[in-house]
């Protein structure tokens, strides 16, 4: 076939298919730039877009130049019809990879828009790119004259025997899917499980669940483990959080000025530390008699499950410093102690009050 193929003949090929390379990394360029540009603005799809273009850029360009020198050369039929397949296969596959990965795009930009972290539940982002691509190979096979009928069945009965085999990972995904489909645990929560490990929600994937401590480690939890335990979200249904913060006064205290001093201090506690809601109106509610002291508890609200700390420790600072300046005791705990004296003597020793 090469000997019946001139050397003008064949260097336009060549040229076709380098002109097809160079027109695609031109392109690429081009449509990355845009991408950049696109990615400025709040429209998300201009910004998926250009990034298929840019994706595709470069395949297309070359196969489009690959085909325009098969056509120059003047293949026989046969080799032609080997190379029309071949640049059909990599069309499909090109495609199918590139709207794969537009497709997982929009899941993650869906999940983060719903979850409002950093991270992403990647299992649905995974299961798109997986199933997308799956898509496109049984079209590729379909076209090139693969019938895909006894596959799916060989799969099909395949697919018992390794669903048996990976009945572990299969109950984790599917219980990953379960959590999120039902909205009760998503990406950024902070929750407590009823084996006591606490955290945020980093990210869930086709086999476990990432949290991330207050203290920085990360702790993975089985998404199996994670559907079936009980478990506390602080954020749902509602981010906020109520903080109870306790103290207490003498009783030779006034404990309306008492109620009235500490809810001044929380006012101003929720309006200046930062995750404190303004809004928020404190109260306090007295409920003990206590040994040495009248017991109450200061009721504030953090907008989310960590910000609690720092207010707590605000107000702890600002109310002490508000009940010394006021003249509020806060006072010390007493015992009284009675020691025996000697017993010959028959004297007792006064009480020691501690």
């Amino acid at each position: 076939m090469l000997d019946r193929i001139d050397l003008p003949t064949g260097s336009a090929a060549a040229v076709w298919v380098l002109g097809g390379a160079v027109v695609g990394v031109v392109l690429r360029v081009a449509f990355g730039w845009l991408a950049r540009r696109a990615a400025r603005t709040e429209n998300l799809w201009d910004d998926l877009g250009w990034r298929l273009l840019k994706d595709l850029a470069v395949p297309a360009a070359l196969v489009t130049g690959v085909w325009f020198a098969a056509e120059t050369l003047t293949l026989p039929r046969q080799a032609r019809l080997v190379v029309d397949r071949a640049l059909f296969a990599v069309i499909v596959l090109v495609v199918a990879f590139a709207a794969a990965r537009i497709a997982a795009s929009v899941v993650r930009t869906i999940a983060l828009a719903r979850s409002g972290v950093a991270q992403s539940a990647t299992i649905f982002v995974n299961i798109t790119r997986v199933v997308i691509i799956a898509i496109g190979v049984l079209v590729l096979l379909q076209t090139l004259g693969v019938s895909i009928t006894p596959l799916l069945t060989a799969l099909g009965v395949g697919g018992l025997a390794v669903a048996l085999a990976l009945q572990d990972t299969l109950s984790n995904l599917f219980a990953g899917v379960q959590v999120l489909a039902s909205k009760k645990v998503q990406p950024g929560d902070f929750i407590l499980l009823a084996s006591g490990e606490d955290g945020y929600v980093v990210d869930i994937n086709w086999r476990n669940t990432t949290i991330r401590q207050l203290a920085g480690n990360i702790v993975i939890v089985p998404n199996a483990h994670l559907a079936d335990t009980v478990l506390t979200n602080f954020h749902q249904p509602v981010q906020e959080l109520d903080v109870m913060v306790a103290a207490g006064v003498s009783y030779d205290s006034d404990l309306e000025h008492v109620e009235r001093v500490a809810i001044e201090v929380a006012r101003d506690v929720m309006a200046t530390v930062e995750g404190g809601v303004p809004d928020y109106e404190p109260f306090v509610r007295f409920h003990t008699f206590g040994e040495s002291s009248v017991d109450f508890n200061v009721f504030l609200q953090a907008n989310e499950y960590s910000a609690q700390f720092l207010i707590k420790h605000e107000f702890v600072k600002r109310l002490h410093a508000r009940f010394r300046a006021e003249g509020i005791e806060i006072p010390f705990p007493i015992r009284t102690v009675m020691l025996s004296g000697d017993a010959g003597s028959g004297a007792v020793d006064p009480p020691v009050r501690s």
